[in-house]
């Protein structure tokens, strides 16, 4: 079998795409169709040399809108299983890779896992997901007791023990890594597990540890870690990351927090809980700088009035180690500024795991980032690779990068079968209150130029946030004025992830503000807040009964 790969103009979008695909899935000879909107063209697998590559790009010219540009014949192919170790080798240990492994061994396809760095488990369960929400959670019942309206009543709580906190967390880490990976691994007769660092040495080879392994189709899940910024004197000085962060038995007396994004601001406030004096610094004007301004500027108050000390327009020029504390030096406003801490976060952003995998040879192609290029299916530039998670430039969520897994899989070997609609996705950041969203905000739907209306519920016209004596924050829901159609809701409460699946799911079927208003919400629960909102955009909040009447 050979490879053609075609350039062609006038796609539009991965409709287009596909409808080049069909047509050409359906000529003799061809034995899969891979063509990519984002990257302009793609790669025919043809079975034999029956078929001439000028008759493809003849068969597009003609039975499509789209115009061939450029055909090429190169090296590599999928293959068939036969001729290769395994049919399939996934890279990567994380929920991305074992949702692969998963689908793959049901399709009992011949598999081989290779995973590298972290655990089994991946960032989630290791370093990220499961520790830090653990620890939040940890910090969020000591502040609570402390701060709580009920204080008072009953017997007072006890100091807390951090040393023993963290070995919880190592507790739980350690359960879930048994339970949800190296106990399902066992149950896959048809995945074979490799510990070690994948290169790719060919379009249908790698090497681990200086072994050869070969295979028809590859999915790569290496997922991400965290972006170290260059500045000057950051090594030598030292810094932690999440990772580092979660091990410390010891509470560090003053932590300076290098970034504002969900991570930052996620840590910064539970250590501060903890008994840490956290400073935040960050570059940018506003603290999730990617959220409107009413949530960013409503969280930045709360935070503050916790006691953690928050530098905005602050730019940092080199950091240096004097004994026992590190030193930040600045520019803030146009003046140089310091600050001195114990323990320096770093928590600027991550990058994908894809540097040195030879992801080149391959023939799968990055962004600027270093991600790898995915359409909707999963699909690389590669005809015979695919991606899933952290490692790709799509939406970064354990859950997400779990769904493209199974797709990439999918789509591997039944082509075209499946894609990753990411419409009303759901979303929390875990400080407290918490801020969470699906679909469009105001700016979104600005973009997509849609004339949208917006309704923002405080927290103290929801009665069961009245009756829990914490009204901090608000709802914000967005419609559609020309057809009221729910297209984004935005929420800033405690607890108030809870309410977005919700309306992600009223997105995804296209329902009304009115129909979301009609359903029947429980009267005193948190999600009754989401009906009064969608009511307030046709009435006033004082003009209904204490059951949204």
């Amino acid at each position: 079998m050979q490879i053609v790969k075609l350039q062609i103009e006038g796609m539009t979008c991965d409709g287009c795409a596909r409808h080049i695909e069909k047509v050409l899935d359906q000529v003799e000879g061809v034995k899969q169709a891979h063509i990519s909107y984002p990257q302009k063209g793609g790669e025919v697998q043809l079975q034999d040399d029956a078929l001439a590559a000028e008759q493809l790009a003849a068969i597009v010219n003609e039975q499509t809108p789209y115009r061939v540009t450029d055909v090429e014949v190169v090296a590599g192919t999928a293959g068939e299983s036969g001729d290769y170790d395994y049919e399939l080798i996934i890279i990567g240990g994380g929920s991305a890779a074992f949702a692969a492994a998963i689908e793959a061994d049901g399709r009992a396809k011949r598999t081989l896992l290779v995973n590298d760095g972290l655990p089994i488990g991946g960032t989630c369960v290791n370093v990220g997901c499961v520790p830090s929400k653990f620890m939040i959670r940890a910090a969020e019942q000591m502040h609570r007791a402390a701060h709580s309206p009920f204080a008072g009543i009953g017997s007072a709580q006890p100091p807390i023990d951090f040393k023993a906190v963290v070995q919880q967390k190592r507790d739980l880490v350690g359960s879930m890594q048994q339970k949800k990976y190296l106990d399902v691994l066992d149950k896959l007769p048809h995945v074979t597990f490799v510990e070690g660092r994948a290169v790719f040495t060919g379009p249908n080879s790698i090497t681990v540890d200086g072994k050869t392994y070969t295979a028809g189709r590859f999915v790569v899940a290496t997922g991400s870690t965290t972006r170290i910024p260059d500045i000057p004197g950051l090594e030598e000085a030292g810094y932690l990351t999440n990772q580092s962060l979660f091990e410390l038995e010891e509470l560090p007396e003053k932590l300076i927090v290098l970034g504002a994004g969900y991570i930052a601001l996620e840590i910064a406030q539970a250590w501060q809980r903890f008994g840490s004096q956290v400073q935040i610094i960050h570059r940018s004007e506003r603290i999730l700088r990617k959220e409107a301004a009413d949530i960013t500027e409503a969280l930045h108050g709360f935070l503050v009035s916790e006691g953690i000390d928050i530098q905005l327009n602050t730019k940092v020029e080199r950091v240096e180690r004097q004994g026992a504390e590190v030193v930040v030096y600045a520019h803030q406003d146009g003046r140089e500024v310091s600050f001195s801490g114990t323990h320096l976060l770093v928590a600027t952003g991550t990058r994908a795991n894809t540097t040195g995998m030879g992801l080149d040879l391959a023939g799968v192609e990055l962004d600027e980032q270093g991600r790898i290029k995915v359409d909707s299916g999963q699909r690389t530039s590669a005809a015979h690779v695919l991606a899933a998670g952290d490692c790709t430039n799509t939406p970064a969520f354990v859950y997400t990068a779990a769904r493209e897994g199974k797709v990439a899989v999918e789509n591997a070997f039944d082509p075209g079968s499946s894609c990753t609609d990411y419409s009303g996705l759901p979303w929390v950041v875990f400080t407290d209150p918490q801020v969470a969203g699906a679909g469009l905000d105001e700016a979104g739907a600005q973009a997509a130029g849609i004339d949208y209306e917006t309704t923002v519920l405080p927290l103290s016209e929801v009665p069961r946030a009245a009756a829990a004596m914490d009204t901090r924050g608000f709802i914000k829901l967005i419609r559609d004025k020309a057809n009221d159609k729910i297209i984004g809701i935005r929420v800033l409460a405690p607890e108030g992830g809870e309410l977005v699946m919700v309306v992600s799911q009223a997105i995804r079927q296209g329902m009304t503000a009115s129909e979301l208003a009609d359903g029947f919400y429980p009267y005193l629960t948190l999600s009754e807040g989401i009906k009064l909102a969608a009511i307030t955009f046709s009435k006033d909040i004082s003009e209904l009964s204490c059951c949204a009447n």
